[in-house]
């Protein structure tokens, strides 16, 4: 399935219906008067959060909600119809934005968790409301009122406790592979991964964490270089994040500058993501013939006071001791 993670909708509310004229005739009841019913309430449009969803591909093909019009009333004094509300389903983690303000109106972070994005009209009052003493027969009624309209945005951020970041090629997916049951795919090439991917981790004594794979960060992400900057709001959602560091001979050659460099990018897109608790991880060991390169990352985070591991996800060296570090963060 396709990974949509944003989208632009147009949602408008059903209108009222209008309110009825209309005047009692029967047989043997001289001047019945006016009995024009109400017109029904326009449909709210609902936006409604479930865990049955994990991205918003539906409604990247349809752009346009319309709800239903309320039932315009009826003579006898019957009452139309009420519109019948449109609920619209998205994923758990789902932020909503309007368009036009790009203000945040609701975090839909949590499943069954529900918004009338859009109210519907008001139905209009039928002429029987409006009978006086003096105005015994009103031949008008009132029309319903129109439904909200409103542009909307709307932003899946995956919930993760733990989110993987790092230079393309770092080893993100390979470790979640190891250390859960997701199953990314893999490859000895650049942007291998394209979209998020999540893996609960499973330890002793039944405590788990949910990770998340963020797709490979370059230079300039914050502006939309790479596939980072779409990807980026994914780490927000993140309690820990871990900073992964090739340390191999076929990785760069300073580590220190690609950590700099990636989390530059994480400040330039959000100032608060760089406060969230970090731990580097230098990833390759099984291949890191040059020491140098471990040595010059373990030290840099030392000075910085910064937990550092080195591991490798092939023989799994160093991963209980990742992970039980990790779970002791919550």
């Amino acid at each position: 399935m396709q990974f949509v993670d944003y989208v632009k909708i147009y949602v408008k509310a059903g209108d009222g219906g209008r309110g009825c004229i209309s005047f009692r005739r029967e047989k043997y009841v001289p001047r019945g008067g006016p009995n024009g019913g109400d017109g029904g309430r326009g449909a709210h449009v609902i936006l409604k959060a479930t865990d049955e969803l994990n991205t918003l591909l539906d409604l990247r093909y349809q752009r346009e909600y319309r709800a239903e019009k309320g039932q315009h009333g009826m003579g006898k004094k019957m009452h139309g119809k009420n519109g019948k509300d449109l609920i619209i389903y998205v994923p758990v983690g789902t932020v909503i934005r309007d368009a036009d303000t790009e203000d945040i109106l609701i975090d839909l972070d949590r499943q069954g968790k529900e918004t009338v994005i859009a109210k519907g009209g008001r139905g209009g009052l039928g002429n029987a409301h409006f009978a006086t003493p003096t105005r015994q027969a009103p031949r008008f009624a009132q029309p319903g009122e129109e439904g909200e309209t409103i542009n909307l945005i709307l932003e899946l951020k995956l919930l993760a406790d733990v989110g993987l970041i790092g230079l393309p090629n770092a080893g993100k997916s390979t470790l979640l592979s190891v250390i859960s049951s997701a199953r990314p795919k893999i490859a000895d090439y650049p942007f291998t991964t394209l979209t998020p991917s999540l893996g609960v981790v499973k330890l002793e004594n039944f405590r788990s964490f949910v990770v998340a794979d963020i797709p490979g960060l370059i230079e300039g992400a914050h502006k939309g270089v790479g596939l980072g900057f779409q990807f980026l709001r994914h780490v927000e959602r993140t309690s820990i994040i871990l900073h992964l560091v090739d340390i191999s001979d076929t990785g760069e050659r300073d580590p220190v500058e690609n950590f700099e460099k990636i989390n530059k990018e994480l400040e330039l897109y959000s100032p608060e993501l760089v406060r969230k608790p970090q731990t580097v991880v230098g990833t390759k060991l099984d291949i890191a013939g040059n020491k140098k390169i471990l040595n010059r990352l373990e030290e840099y985070c030392k000075a910085e006071a910064i937990d550092f591991f080195a591991i490798s996800a092939i023989t799994k060296k160093g991963i209980r001791q990742l992970l039980s570090h990790v779970s002791n963060l919550f």
